[in-house]
């Protein structure tokens, strides 16, 4: 049972579980989910409740693979319009591929650059995918220590002049780091 700390409590009958599609009343306190109760369960005082009917609540959506071009080439796609375009589809989080914006997300230091911009502009939580280059295999780990999912590689030119692609014995240096 939820704790009395509950702020929220969202009710549909269609609520998206594990186990499938049913009714039920989603407990909310602190912004995380307490607990998935019956529709009819009863809710705690001052617990505000909105029932959506046959909206559907359901987890929210992760999309692995979003190019924000923010910063640099916002003009093209950046975090405020990205992330607001994701939170109207469903989609909580991105994770942002690390080419095309300036600069590339291929040192610690260019991550933190898109951190920051991001922090100001995003409106759902974000995530970052390092790039692996020629001659960058010694920031690889460092970026993995500094928190990106993975990496994104080109064997062939990827159209963007400050992410070239990686011959063979590149490619195997950086797998092997």
């Amino acid at each position: 049972m939820p704790g009395v700390d509950v702020k929220l409590v969202l009710r549909s009958t269609r609520v998206v579980t594990p186990e499938g599609i049913r009714a039920a009343a989603v407990f909310v306190a602190g912004g995380e989910i307490e607990g998935v109760l019956p529709y009819d369960a009863v809710v705690p005082a001052g617990a505000r409740v909105v029932d959506v009917g046959g909206d559907v609540v359901m987890p929210g959506l992760v999309d692995t693979h979003v190019h924000v071009n923010d910063p640099g080439r916002a003009e093209w796609e950046g975090f405020w319009t990205a992330t607001r375009a994701a939170a109207a589809g469903g989609v909580t989080t991105l994770l942002d591929m690390p080419l095309n914006s300036l600069p590339p997300t291929t040192t610690v230091g260019n991550l933190r650059v898109k951190q920051d911009v991001a922090r100001s502009k995003a409106h759902v939580d974000v995530g970052f995918w390092g790039g692996a280059l020629p001659g960058n295999v010694k920031d690889l780990r460092p970026l993995y220590e500094a928190g990106v999912f993975g990496f994104k590689c080109f064997l062939s030119p990827s159209g963007v002049e400050e992410f070239p692609e990686l011959d063979q014995e590149q490619l195997a240096r950086s797998m092997a780091e």
